[in-house]
């Protein structure tokens, strides 16, 4: 309500950070209005399942864009929030300035500049596509849902034409799903994100999280700006079921190819490149030849049989080359989470008053790689509580070898 009632230019806000709890959906349409023109927008969303593909027809209701499960779907993610941005900002005739996307652990982060223009809101339709995905290979392309021509001194804006696939993938003959629309210009203003980079090895102490950030930041900076989406690598090789490449072969192998390529922030293993998507199994083809799969194995309907039964028309070359590692991996900067402990992760429930409950913590440990650790003399399992004699029906009496030593009240919990 606070930003409605700041609808007017003269009241409008610098800046608006969004950080609710679960989907900022509901307050987009009045951010989007009552930040300045020129202003920043600052948006994170934590309903990551939602747009990560889980339920594609509630990412439909909440952003006007269907969501699919795929291995790029962190930057679709992101993808997804800039096109429901962009075309609320387009009803006001606004349109938005993307200057920095990232995908971080658990939740996505946008930074965006929101500007007033009725002529460039027009180019708002060929910023968006459509996203068919092959459910057998993972194999995808874009289509644009509207085109720009430049005519000298004006521009022709026209239906875009399409599909750019067929009935079933050229690959491995599946059928593709269909997602979006998303956003599909550049995720980053690389300039800017130059400064806040600079800005943050200045002064290393300001922050805590000073080397993460850096190597974020650093990521972005290599990613290619005019390619969206990417493939993965442990996933490209799986269709084959080959062994997997490592990262400095494959990139070496598309640079020897005269294509660009870059990593992902977003994910560890992406391969972010303006390959075909030809290209890429061509690579995948001649690697399996280097380490060939059992091919009586396979199944004639398989996505493997297809793609490996085309020979490729391209002679890939893996040999090495220095430009295929990229600087923040040369600098080994901490470009991803890592736990912060040995066995970090989900513990034992938790007390009312902190900390975990004396009951739960001493079961934990008793009965904890119980399974690994077999017990190999009898006199152990008095240890353990009879689960018969709790419920009556123990007829071995003292001679049991479970202990039938009643647990005190209150200290019983129950697991799932």
């Amino acid at each position: 309500m606070l930003m409605y009632e700041s609808r007017g230019r003269k009241e409008r806000y610098d800046v608006i950070d969004l950080d609710p709890y679960g989907s900022p959906s509901p307050f987009l349409d009045a951010a989007v209005q009552a930040v300045g023109d020129g202003g920043l927008l600052c948006i994170t969303c934590t309903d990551m399942a939602v747009m990560a593909g889980n339920s594609g027809e509630t990412c439909y209701s909440k952003y006007g864009s269907v969501s699919i499960k795929a291995k790029f779907c962190h930057e679709m993610a992101l993808r997804i929030i800039l096109h429901s941005l962009d075309q609320r900002a387009a009803v006001y005739q606004r349109y938005i300035e993307p200057l920095l996307s990232v995908s971080v652990d658990f939740y996505i982060r946008v930074f965006i500049k929101v500007h007033t223009g009725q002529a460039t809101v027009k180019n708002s339709a060929s910023k968006q596509a459509l996203v068919y995905n092959c459910i057998g290979c993972g194999t995808f392309h874009l289509q644009r849902m509207g085109k720009r021509t430049n005519q000298g001194k004006s521009m022709k804006y026209s239906a875009a034409t399409g599909p750019p696939v067929q009935e079933n993938c050229q690959h491995c003959g599946q059928k593709h799903q269909l997602g979006g629309p998303i956003w599909a210009e550049q995720l980053h203003d690389v300039p800017f994100v130059q400064k806040v980079l600079s800005a943050v090895s200045s002064n290393p102490t300001r922050f805590g999280t000073s080397k993460r950030i850096e190597g974020v930041l650093s990521m972005v900076t290599e990613e290619l700006q005019d390619v969206p989406l990417y493939y993965t690598l442990d996933h490209l090789s799986s269709t084959v079921h080959c062994n997997t490449p490592s990262m400095l072969q494959f990139r070496s192998a598309l640079l020897h190819a005269g294509h660009r390529v870059s990593l992902s922030h977003a994910c560890k293993n992406a391969v972010k490149t303006d390959a075909p998507s030809r290209v890429m199994w061509d690579l995948v083809r001649c690697w399996e030849k280097i380490n060939p799969v059992k091919r009586e194995r396979l199944s004639e309907t398989s996505p493997a049989f297809h793609i490996l039964s085309t020979e490729p028309l391209l002679q890939a070359c893996f040999d090495l080359r220095e430009d295929a590692n990229p600087q923040s991996r040369r600098r080994h900067l901490t470009r991803f989470q890592e736990n912060p402990q040995a066995n970090w992760g989900p513990k034992a429930r938790a007390k009312a008053g902190g900390g975990l409950s004396s009951g739960l913590e001493d079961r934990r440990k008793r009965f904890q790689n119980k399974r690994k650790l077999q017990i190999t003399d009898s006199a152990q399992l008095k240890n353990f509580p009879c689960k018969k004699f709790r419920k009556g029906t123990c007829t071995h009496g003292e001679e049991c070898c479970f202990s039938h030593e009643l647990e005190q009240p209150g200290t019983e919990e129950k697991v799932d």
